[in-house]
Order: structure tokens, then sequence, then C-alpha cells
């Protein structure tokens, strides 16, 4: 893969910046995370180097001087919001992260569950947080939140939120998905600590937009992409242009947010140059650590196109709008790219139609691209992958992989004993009989070794795929996109 990012220089701009941030407001901030704080797939595409889980990194080298808030919206609880990249829902993933947190040494604070109404779902999750020994906050909402200043920065408004006591100069504040509250939380604890005597102060890690490139460069128009649901646009930050003649890159919600949010922290602070613009509260150094910049470009591009792809099944699935994929069609437009410019597109049409039969095409580390089809015993996933690791280990076309007689007991379990309407082996039942294989064929073995190497490979179907090969896809790291086109003419998907 082509490095366009160094993600090393990254991670030292991040810190130093961080550290300034910090002695600026002599020793305590409150820092909301944007975007996902591990595996952080989007970047990681747009710009080949970023490692997905630098933040998580950084945090590691700052151990000692950080802890961690968790927030989660009770609404979001109620309606069992899923993180789509990883398939579980927010609370299961706000778990998840504190378990790896403990891992690394990191010290997790609290969870803070956030717009708490009584929702009985959120009563349940406060009771495993309890059964689990986890601390925890409760906020409501607070009327005229955010445009009644008065009463928001009063004893009725952030002073009824229960104070969390934190001992570290940096309070990382972050949340499994968005609107979640991070931002509410962080000025609701530099309310009560301004309350202490104690100047803390408030900051946003960021990654995208990048504020210090053009705002039409591919990587702000994928992360417009990213968040095409939400209607989000990019934009040129008034408040930065006019008070610096600077021009940069922000979006909408911040820029729309940015005089009620400057206002609350003068309110609680009594400084009137708290920040001056959104773009002033970033910190984001991913701009400086660019390095190649036409990888980057046709990196973001190539995510775009994906984008488009997953909106298109999510439409067709009843899980998106068609404002949507209208935005995500624009985009693609603006940047003068089409679904053909996705290498594994055409060819497996090309497949699809010259057998008459499902197809998939993964283009491999080294830019050839390989087919498989469905047949009466595998899913056309499942053939394209025993034909990419063939390819990779230099194995001959007719040589078979697995035994028949590892495959007819795989059969004959999902058929007689899992009563699956299906006999068709599937990547999972497939990559479970290939490793059988490999303790006693050498050659299968050769084939497993090969596995590892298609992660960031990419991958198109010609009909959307199953939840079980797109979850064990998605275990392998691989990029999918599928025509929005059903298997078959069941109505159950």
């Amino acid at each position: 893969m082509k490095i366009g990012f160094d993600n090393a220089l990254y991670m030292q701009k991040q810190k130093e910046h961080i550290l300034e941030r910090i002695a600026r407001f002599e020793g305590k901030l409150y820092l909301e995370f944007g975007g996902k704080l591990f595996d952080d797939y989007h970047a990681a595409r747009v710009l080949p180097g970023f490692e997905k889980d630098a933040k998580i990194r950084l945090l590691c080298e700052m151990r000692e001087q950080a802890e961690v808030i968790f927030c989660i919206s009770a609404g979001n609880i109620e309606k069992t919001k899923i993180r789509a990249d990883l398939g579980i829902s927010y609370e299961a993933d706000l778990l998840r992260q504190i378990d790896a947190l403990h891992q690394l040494g990191l010290l997790v604070n609290s969870v803070v569950i956030t717009q708490y109404t009584g929702q009985a779902a959120a009563d349940n999750f406060v009771k495993k947080l309890t059964a689990l020994g986890i601390t925890y906050y409760i906020h409501r909402p607070i009327k005229g939140y955010p445009t009644d200043v008065d009463y928001i920065c009063s004893e009725e408004g952030f002073g009824v939120n229960p104070y969390i006591e934190t001992t570290r100069p940096l309070v990382v504040v972050t949340a499994p998905g968005p609107g979640s509250g991070k931002l509410a939380t962080c000025l609701s604890q530099v309310y009560h600590e301004q309350k202490r005597g104690i100047c803390a102060g408030y900051g946003k890690y960021e990654t995208f937009p990048i504020w210090n490139i053009p705002l039409k460069h591919p990587v702000n128009m994928a992360y417009e992409a990213a968040t095409a649901d939400l209607q989000d646009v990019n934009m040129i930050d008034p408040y930065h242009l006019e008070a610096y003649g600077v021009t940069t890159v922000n979006y909408n919600r911040d820029v729309e947010a940015f005089p009620i949010v400057s206002t609350i922290l003068t309110r609680i602070t009594g400084n009137s140059k708290f920040y001056c613009s959104p773009t002033d509260m970033g910190v984001n150094m991913a701009g400086y650590a660019i390095v190649d910049d036409e990888v980057c470009r046709q990196a973001s591009c190539q995510e775009v196109i994906r984008r488009y792809y997953k909106g298109l099944a999510d439409l067709k699935q009843g899980k998106e709008s068609a404002e949507t994929v209208e935005k995500l069609k624009s985009i693609m437009q603006q940047l003068g790219v089409r679904p053909e410019n996705r290498t594994t597109v055409l060819p497996a049409l090309t497949k699809r139609n010259n057998s008459n039969a499902p197809a998939v095409a993964i283009e491999l580390p080294d830019g050839r691209i390989i087919t498989g089809k469905a047949t009466n015993l595998l899913s056309a996933t499942s053939g394209a992958v025993l034909n990419s690791v063939k390819v990779m280990a230099d194995i001959p076309k007719s040589v078979l992989l697995m035994s028949p007689s590892v495959l007819e007991p795989v059969k004959k379990m999902k058929t007689e004993l899992l009563h699956s309407h299906s006999s068709l082996l599937k990547l999972d039942d497939v990559l479970t009989a290939l490793y059988i294989c490999a303790a006693s064929d050498p050659t299968a073995a050769k084939a497993v070794e090969q596995l590892p190497r298609l992660r960031g490979c990419e991958l198109h179907s010609t009909q959307l795929l199953n939840s079980g090969d797109e979850a064990t896809l998605r275990k392998l790291g691989m990029n999918v996109t599928c025509e929005p086109v059903f298997p078959g003419k069941m109505l159950f998907f």
C-alpha cells in the first residue's frame, strides 16, 4: 500500500498541541474526542499510513496525565442504536471500549448517561453498570439548552448536574457514537470547576474535516460523504477568517454552534477571548502529517465510491433515504469519479454476466483482480476468497484445498442439525474447513498463511451479502461494496 500520511509525525504534533492546550488553561483540560476512539477505519482508508488506533496510542503515551469519561445518550440506548462498522449496540461498544482501556492501563473515570427522561432501557443499563462496579452519573435535559445561556449557566441549569470528580490534568470525554452529549458534559464540568476556583478549559480533538487543506480536497469531501446521512456540509470558517484573515475549513454544525458555545464559555469563565473561532477549539494536526497528497486524494476518491455503494445498499434495505444517496452522488460528481472507477466493480459484473451466477471480485495487494462465482457448493464470496489465496500462494487452480470428506459433514451439519434452508457454504464455513484441512495438508496450510494478506484488500459483490459473509469479511479487514440487488426473490433477507 502506498503511504500518504506520516502517523508518527501526526502523533508527535497532536501530543505537543494537547500539552500546550493544557498549559494554557492552567493545568486542566476537558478534551472532547470527535469520531472514534478505537478502530478509526475511515481515517486509515482516506489517509493511507494513518493507524486506526492512533488516538488510543496517543492516550497510552499520556496515560499518567489522562483519564476518560464516557457519554451515552439515554435516547440512543432506548433506540438500540447500532455502530454500523461493528454491528453492535452503543452500550455494548461502550463496555467493549472500557475493557480495552483497562487492559491498556488507562484510567476510566465514569459513564455519563445524558438526556435522561426516565427511559426504561437506560434504567436497565444503569443496573448493568452497577452490577459491573462502574461509576455512573445521570444528566437530564436542561430547559432552553443551548440558547437560554442565563438559565444554562446557573444553579438550575448546569448546577443541577452532578459534579464528576476528576484528578488528572487531561480529561478525555468520548462516546460510542454521535449525539451522545459530549459537548454538554464538557461544558457542565467547566462550569463546576469554575465554581470550585479551577480554571478548566475545553477543546475538541478532531481529525475531519482537516482545517488547513482546501475545502473541496477529496479528503474533506470523503468526510462529507461519511456524514451524508446527517446532511453535514464542510464550509469555510467565517469566524476564523474574520478574526485572523486566514481561510480554514470546518463543518456546518460546529460553525453554527460556535456563537452559543462561545457565549456559554464566556459566561462561565468571564473570558471573552476563550476562543475566536471553531477552528481555534480544535486540536487537529492531521494536515501537517500528509506527506503524499496525491496518494491521499486517490484513497479518498475510492472511499467516496465505497460510501455511495453503502448508501445504495442501505436504501435498498430501507435503512437510508434517497436524499442521502443523492448527496453521495453529488459528491462523486464534484470529484469527477464514477462507480466503475472502483477497480473491482467491472470485473465482478463481467464475471456475473459471463457465468450467469452471482460473482465477487477481489483486488489483491499487488493489484491483480481475482474473481469467484456462486456454485452449488460455495457462495461467491467463498469462491473468490479461495481463488485469491490460491493465487497468492502460487497454488494451481486445479488443486483442491479442502477434502470432500471435510466439506460433506459441514453441509450435513448445516441442513440436518442447524436446519439451514441452504446447504451453500458461506465464508465462515469454508474458512473453518480450510483450517481443519491445513492441520494435515501442507497445501491447505500454505493457503491459510495467505489469509492475513487480504486485510485492506478491495472486494465487490454483484449482490447484497448475507450477514454471515459480511461479518466475516469485516473481521478479515476487507473493504466491501455490493450492488443493491437482493439474492433471489425471498422477502426476508
